[in-house]
């Protein structure tokens, strides 16, 4: 399903309970998915999986992996990821209101 509206598309993007506290995360940095499981309490491993997956094909977060035993995996935000920021900070002060 396509949004025709700017801001649907914005929040079909970061919409749901976890994409917003996932960036929240990345905002401060790169993280390991075993950072980003602990500093989201709550989350099962398959949910924080499927909502990165989902983040990277929007083009929001990027994965790198290592090529080493044990796979070592980093997240981090996209140029596109980093430009939600002040979107973010915009709500929150709204959201402190």
């Amino acid at each position: 399903m396509e949004a025709n509206c700017p801001v649907e598309k914005t929040l079909m993007a970061i919409g749901g309970r976890w994409k917003v506290l996932i960036l929240r995360e990345l905002f401060n940095g790169t993280k390991r998915f075993g950072e980003l499981n602990r500093g989201l309490e709550r989350i099962s491993q398959k949910m924080l999986t499927q909502q990165l997956r989902e983040m990277e094909k929007d083009g929001i977060v990027h994965r790198k992996v290592f090529p080493q035993i044990p796979p070592k995996v980093e997240y981090s935000l996209t140029p596109l990821g980093r430009s939600l920021e002040p979107v973010l900070k915009a709500m929150h002060t709204w959201g402190l209101r």
